[in-house]
């Protein structure tokens, strides 16, 4: 058996087992537009709990893993980072209250971590840490069942991950045209072999100063747990979380059977205060029906998702960024009491989109965006700084979007996560929130005008690459459609003419250029011209100084 200062060893010497590999996972991103990656983001929401778990000192083994779960989810930055709070959730309830570590409640600890990580993800994909942290489960089991040890069943776990991730590019294509394993399951096997090393050897493995998070960038990684389309069956995805009226004594299982009846990709995640849905089906009223009975509704969403395909491939991967250069996740958020009924929370870079945010209504800005992912307590502790009751977030990114809901059920304010993936849907959703609307027409209205909007973006290859069918030199320009790459390009200029020909539509009313900090005055004010000349005569033209790193220019086209 281990006991609560072994394995808060075991945590603190993960944390830096990861820290210190965090490059070599990150270079396993396939992906060429300059963005964070999952190495960046792991480490740093392990970091956070390493320096919770360091305080204590002969707290049992159930303390110690609350600990470092309630660390972890308040740290988890990115999906990568979301995923693995999610799987040690799950690990500390399978330890439970005990005073130590056995063979059984490790066993039960992977079994309710993987519950909970695939119960969270909208679209499970298998070949990423997911696959990874499942097979690790189920070594674990069968080790047990064997007569295993506490030692045993974990070395079982370890080498069930190591087998996992080794398959991982023959699940998902685009590993294996890479030559590289999941970075997320690389990731969870290097946590693993960090706690190891104490429960085998009693060696905390230290953390070397050349892998600081001084120079760290965060992730729209590889993991692509969810990422990847699935064929249609059912017509609209509906989501929506209800407020549990306990007297009504109805379970979520019931819930969850009824959906099931009637849709596919059913996910009910749950606790004593509210019931979080998801579901696949052709007939959403039905599915709403139901859940009233089980309490009131919010955060309600459906979308038809047949209509939206076409674009939803194009947004599916929204990988882009370096580590943006304005952008300060430092910022002091002083908790304040609600003044007023609504108030917003939007994430960017990028003081002049800060500004035009700020124009719109939003009281409080998060610094950050697709390398600068904020924390879930960093989105916490600026819902808190917001005076309202209730508060609207805006991720502008989906690589935020996670760590957003997850300052759901922890917060004292009710929040609603309107799931904007870019800036221009952020814009776009500000601008259709009325007033004389109560909040749950709002966020439907909110979420549907991210719909009509198409993104475009102008950024750099980091790094020389084979991606989707595009021959990709270190450098060159890349041209992205809805997070996805269009084509690659030397001339600025030109590029940027050229993907707004592809986004501009008969019925385009309205075109927006925002530029970014690497672009002069001077540049954007040619661009401009040509832009007017263009299409001036049958849509708007608005160019904005947003003063963004990364990307050269950011186009939005309604």
């Amino acid at each position: 058996m281990f006991n609560g200062d072994t394995l808060r060893d075991a945590m603190i010497s993960a944390a830096n087992n990861l820290s210190n590999n965090r490059k070599q996972i990150d270079d396993l991103n396939v992906f060429p537009v300059p963005d964070g990656d999952t190495g960046t983001n792991m480490s740093m929401t392990l970091g956070n709990s390493a320096r919770e778990l360091e305080k204590l000192s002969g707290a049992t083994a159930g303390k110690v893993a609350s600990v470092n779960a309630s660390a972890l989810l308040r740290g988890a930055r990115g999906n990568s980072g979301v995923i693995t709070s999610l799987l040690f959730r799950g690990f500390a309830k399978g330890i439970g209250d005990d005073e130590f570590v056995t063979a059984e409640n490790i066993a039960a600890a992977f079994a309710l971590g993987v519950e909970a990580a695939y119960k969270a993800v909208m679209k499970p994909t298998e070949g990423t840490i997911l696959t990874v942290a499942r097979v690790a489960s189920e070594h674990a089991k069968a080790a047990l069942d064997n007569g295993k040890d506490e030692l045993g069943v974990f070395d079982a776990a370890i080498e069930g991950a190591k087998i996992a991730l080794e398959e991982t590019p023959e699940l998902l294509p685009a590993l294996k045209k890479a030559g590289v394993v999941d970075a997320g399951g690389k990731g969870f096997v290097t946590i693993l072999e960090g706690m190891m090393s104490v429960l085998r050897d009693g060696v905390i493995i230290q953390s070397n100063a050349a892998a600081s998070t001084e120079d760290t960038e965060e992730e729209t990684s590889r993991n692509a747990a969810g990422e990847y389309e699935t064929e249609i069956t059912f017509t609209y995805c509906t989501e929506f979380i209800v407020n549990r009226d306990k007297e009504l004594g109805k379970e979520p299982s019931e819930l969850r059977a009824y959906l099931e009846s009637i849709g596919d990709c059913v996910v009910v995640v749950d606790d004593d205060e509210i019931i979080k849905v998801h579901v696949h089906t052709d007939h959403p009223g039905n599915a709403i029906e139901n859940a009233l009975t089980f309490g009131q509704l919010v955060h309600l969403k459906i979308e038809n998702m047949r209509d939206q395909h076409e674009r939803a491939k194009h947004d599916a991967e929204s990988a882009q960024k370096k580590p943006a250069k304005s952008a300060d996740l430092t910022e002091t958020f002083i908790p304040v009491a609600p003044t007023k009924p609504v108030g917003f929370v939007s994430v960017c870079a990028g003081d002049g989109i800060a500004n035009l945010f700020k124009d719109l209504g939003v009281d409080t800005i998060v610094s950050g965006g697709q390398t600068m992912n904020p924390s879930t307590d960093d989105i916490l502790k600026a819902i808190e700084a917001t005076p309202a009751e209730t508060v609207y977030v805006l991720p502008n990114n989906k690589n935020i979007i996670m760590a957003a809901e997850q300052a759901i059920p922890i917060s004292t304010r009710k929040v609603i996560v309107i799931h904007t993936r870019t800036i221009p849907q952020g814009i776009s959703a500000m601008l259709a929130y009325d007033g004389d609307n109560d909040c749950e027409t709002n966020a439907i209205e909110m979420q549907k005008s991210t719909e009509r909007i198409a993104t475009g973006q102008i950024t750099f290859a980091a790094r020389d690459s084979d991606f989707d069918g595009h021959e990709i030199k270190k450098g060159e320009l890349l041209a992205m459609l809805g997070g996805k790459i269009s084509f690659v390009d030397t001339d600025l200029e030109k590029s940027v003419m050229k993907l707004l020909k592809q986004m501009i539509k008969r019925d385009s009313q309205f075109v927006t250029v925002i530029y970014g900090e690497d672009v002069t005055d001077e540049q954007a004010a040619a661009l401009e011209e040509q832009i007017q000349q263009k299409y001036g005569s049958k849509t708007e033209i608005t160019v904005i100084n947003g003063g963004q790193p990364i990307y050269y220019y950011i186009l939005s086209v309604e």
